[in-house]
């Protein structure tokens, strides 16, 4: 059954948000995506996005409500919706969820932060307060569900990050690579400032390991004398970023330990895009692929640097795990189609259409 959905969250085309916006598209959804960071980024940027995040956005409030008021004004001529999905929702208090609520029928909120932790401080207070508005909450980690429950949720569906289908598919390979993406090991990804990542690196270059590194942030980090000359730019997407991760031999995925993870985006596109995932070894990787044989696991940065080396010694062995990582996480149903799908069979649980 085919749905009229309002989608409150980023369209940048890069952005996981986008994805998922366009992943219910090509299920057949109509969509009508409609972006708060764009049209308040007044509010959202030097320092007042600042004192907004740490503040969990209660002083733009006001804004927020102006905008959902007029959105609601402008779309109030298409008919009610029968989906309002909220995409990330740190912007939006109770007002401004009560007034999508005279939208439509039923209210989603999907969010792949870790929201009930405390890596970002107050960021999601706001957001916090409404979980009890909306119909179903969609969380990434397991131990989200309880904590969910715990502030009011009316129902919790967890659900594996996801890659998308379309933007991370392997473009036709003609046998040729571009040579600043001919690389033996890859990490694409931020330097995050207490999370070790630039510490790893660096332990990686000590042994010998030639890691290219594409990001942001890395110039604030202490070893970054060690780190620049295999720092190949600011962050990627894209061609670009699909293209980093499958003609790297080895693609390093890395965790936030700030926000709780076990797995993350990484854990999904890398194998998807045609890539060798090597991660750290926890218990979520371990249930999405076979050790050895679909990805590549490590405990600390020295057991990451001997498995390389192993790696990098045995071409086909990279080639094998390559194909098996990409059947495996197919067969997983870890795609933004299958999230979207999944997240609406559980409004659709009941029977009642969604009206």
């Amino acid at each position: 059954m085919n749905q009229r959905i309002l989608y409150v969250g980023d369209d940048s085309p890069a952005s996981t948000s986008r994805h998922r916006a366009d992943a219910l598209r090509r299920l057949g959804h109509e969509v009508t995506h409609i972006n708060p960071y764009r049209d308040l980024r007044k509010h959202l940027t030097g320092w007042r996005i600042i004192v907004h995040y740490r503040t969990g956005y209660l002083f733009m409030q006001g804004a927020v409500q102006r905008w959902q008021q007029a959105q609601q004004a402008r779309l109030a001529p298409t008919g009610r919706f029968d989906v309002c999905w909220v995409d990330g929702g740190e912007l939006l208090g109770r007002q401004v969820t009560d007034g999508f609520r005279q939208m439509a029928g039923k209210l989603v909120l999907f969010n792949h932060d870790d929201p009930t932790g405390h890596r970002d401080g107050n960021r999601f207070l706001t957001m916090l307060r409404t979980i009890p508005r909306y119909d179903l909450c969609v969380v990434v980690r397991p131990f989200n569900v309880d904590e969910y429950r715990q502030r009011g949720a009316r129902d919790v569906l967890r659900v594996f990050m996801s890659y998308d289908e379309v933007r991370h598919a392997a473009p036709p390979d003609d046998g040729s690579v571009p040579p600043q993406f001919d690389t033996d090991i890859a990490f694409i990804g931020r330097n995050i400032p207490g999370e070790g990542r630039d510490v790893f690196l660096h332990e990686l270059v000590k042994a010998g390991l030639k890691p290219a590194i594409w990001g942001d942030n890395w110039q604030a980090s202490p070893v970054w004398a060690a780190l620049q000359p295999f720092w190949k730019g600011p962050s990627i997407s894209g061609t670009d970023y699909v293209n980093a991760m499958r003609h790297a031999r080895i693609c390093l995925g890395m965790l936030s330990k700030g926000n709780r993870d076990e797995h993350t985006t990484r854990s999904m596109e890398i194998p998807y895009a045609g890539g060798l995932l090597c991660a750290e070894r926890t218990n979520e990787h371990m249930a999405l692929y076979r050790e050895g044989e679909e990805a590549v696991f490590w405990r600390d940065a020295a057991e990451c640097a001997d498995v390389c080396r192993a790696l990098l010694a045995d071409p086909e062995r990279i080639a094998r795990i390559k194909a098996a990582g990409h059947q495996r996480v197919r067969a997983n149903q870890v795609g933004a189609e299958d999230v979207g799908r999944a997240a609406l069979q559980r409004l659709l649980a009941d029977g009642k259409a969604l009206t």
